[in-house]
């Protein structure tokens, strides 16, 4: 595949927005057990959708496994345990209450300070990918961040924020309605979309509108709620607040700022009425009411499963897809009370999530494009008690992201990045003319030059960190297939391999030339070891550049 034919990869087979969400057949495989041979490229299959991209160490913990036991150690999250950001700024701004290297989180506000707290906010968003265990945790992460969207710019006060992610990372992997229920009553989601400004006398339809038409139900065409609907879920949701003087800020209800009338909805919810409530609890029994009258509706299990299937599989559902995969994904959903874990197992071990045509299929994020870049290459960071350092490093990959339309914590909207569903764009918008040059120019500089961080750091591609992970560096034939199978999701052509064997073997020479210089670069006692050395860290650079700017690269 060529630069151009990537650019307008698939797009004559997108569809219009009229078309809705099924388009006609492109798989023929549902959601029965996949039971083909169980080998490294579906592994790596699986790695690549369920994680940021694997590590040579993260491959070589599944040895042995299973599909089953892979996908079962993949969901099991138990056992992650995540620091929460620190005062990394303290070398420049001095901070009374947070000493250097200590968290702010339950600081109090101060004006002087919630923007350097912001950006330490998002330094630490991009290590959690990097630093991710080999579990499904830190993608599902991004995955509700995209879903839940809270625009970071749009929060003035910074541990209010981090409490919002909090939320994400303590309900991401349970149950979806209670989850929802926390993200309805958080101080970031009240102060978002002015759950804050709802009361009797002003009811604010912001939040109810976005809960029915983006976070439970969607715009499906099974979602038939009203405006009506809108209106009176806003009446249910009057009176929550934010408490400005707890620390760390918290949510409050107000039971003076509650409309305790009673509140009715159209015939799509079966013409149901919530109670009006008086009291304290008010707000948290209609809330409850609430939820329950939405989650009753079977759309909520199909909408959450179409928006993880775009995530996780692809952003086209075909007819197949929906009736043998979205539709009994949604029952397993609602079976188990709406619990994620069920689901995420069900697809991750289904024939579709492994068919030909779900492979290397999607263009990469920017996260996932600069995560997985570090973690094959094994690129060290600074050590974590260099605390200004270390998060300039994660501030240099959350830049590379910026300029490529992602900015961690800031989604263009409540909707999320367009990429995740604006139909028919979806995941395209990944690439453009402008993105795609800069993505070849991030691998480049730190294949080659590197990227110094004061006097004592420099962010760099090690070669020889990547290339002793493989079984038999000194057999280039091995060592371009092995290399070709890690870094890209599709196999290459055989003209492709050829001009890759080209690097380290110029002009055809003999196989054993690669052997013999790979040997001498690797052994100080022979006798051209050094000329050797620089020689072949030069061709694997050139064979990891070559192999880098193929097209098949950018997808995963």
């Amino acid at each position: 595949m060529n630069r151009r034919q990537f650019l307008r990869f698939n797009t004559s087979a997108a569809a219009p927005p009229t078309e809705g969400l099924r388009v006609t057949r492109r798989t023929n495989t549902g959601l029965e057990p996949y039971t083909s041979s169980w080998n490294i490229d579906d592994k790596l299959h699986l790695l690549r959708r369920a994680t940021f991209g694997p590590s040579q160490a993260d491959l070589k913990a599944f040895d042995g496994l299973s599909l089953e036991q892979m996908v079962d150690k993949l969901l099991d999250t138990s056992a992650v345990k995540i620091d929460p950001p620190i005062n990394n700024y303290g070398n420049n701004i001095a901070d009374a209450d947070v000493a250097y290297g200590q968290t702010w989180i339950n600081a109090p506000y101060n004006a002087n300070l919630e923007f350097a707290r912001l950006l330490s906010m998002k330094g630490w968003m991009w290590s959690l990918a990097v630093n991710q265990k080999p579990t499904v945790y830190e993608k599902m992460l991004l995955f509700w961040h995209n879903h839940f969207a809270v625009q970071m710019t749009s929060i003035p006060i910074a541990s209010s924020y981090y409490y919002y992610f909090k939320v994400l990372m303590d309900y991401g992997m349970g149950n979806f309605k209670t989850f929802t229920h926390q993200i309805t009553v958080d101080p970031a989601m009240l102060f978002y979309l002015n759950g804050r400004l709802n009361t009797k006398n002003a009811p604010d339809e912001n939040y109810a509108r976005e809960l029915q038409e983006l976070f439970t139900l969607g715009k499906g065409p099974e979602s038939q709620y009203t405006e009506d609907d809108v209106k009176a879920a806003a009446r249910v949701l009057t009176g929550f607040n934010i408490n400005i003087t707890s620390t760390p800020i918290s949510s409050i209800f107000q039971s003076a700022r509650h409309d305790t009338t009673d509140k009715t909805f159209s015939a799509f919810y079966g013409n149901t009425v919530i109670k009006g409530r008086t009291g304290i609890s008010a707000g948290t029994d209609e809330l409850n009411d609430l939820l329950d009258m939405i989650f009753k509706k079977e759309e909520v299990s199909k909408y959450i499963c179409r928006r993880l299937y775009r995530f996780f599989v692809y952003y086209k559902i075909d007819d197949n897809a929906e009736t043998q995969v979205i539709e009994p994904l949604a029952k397993i959903f609602r079976d188990n009370n709406y619990e994620i874990k069920p689901v995420l197992k069900a697809l991750f071990m289904s024939a579709h999530f492994f068919d030909s045509w779900n492979r290397g299929c999607v263009i990469k994020d920017p996260l996932t494009h600069s995560v997985s870049f570090v973690r094959q290459y094994q690129i060290d960071f600074p050590k974590k008690t260099d605390y200004e350092l270390l998060y300039k490093a994660y501030g240099f990959h959350n830049g590379y992201m910026l300029l490529n339309q992602m900015d961690l914590g800031d989604p263009p909207s409540v909707a999320g990045w367009d990429a995740w569903h604006q139909l028919p764009i979806y995941h395209r918008a990944w690439i453009t003319s402008d993105s795609l040059p800069k993505r070849n120019e991030f691998q480049d500089y730190l294949l080659w030059i590197g990227h110094n961080i004061g006097a004592s750091y420099t962010m760099k591609v090690d070669v020889w960190k990547i290339t002793q992970g493989f079984s038999a560096p000194n057999d280039a034939d091995k060592l371009i297939n092995e290399a070709c199978h890690f870094l890209l999701p599709v196999n290459l052509y055989k003209l492709q391999i050829a001009d890759l064997k080209e690097i380290l073997l110029p002009g055809g020479i003999p196989d054993y030339n690669w052997t013999d210089e790979y040997n001498a670069a690797v052994t100080p006692s022979y006798p051209n070891h050094a000329t050797a050395r620089q020689s072949v860290a030069l061709k694997l650079g050139y064979l990891y550049k070559r192999i880098m700017n193929l097209s098949e690269y950018q997808l995963s």
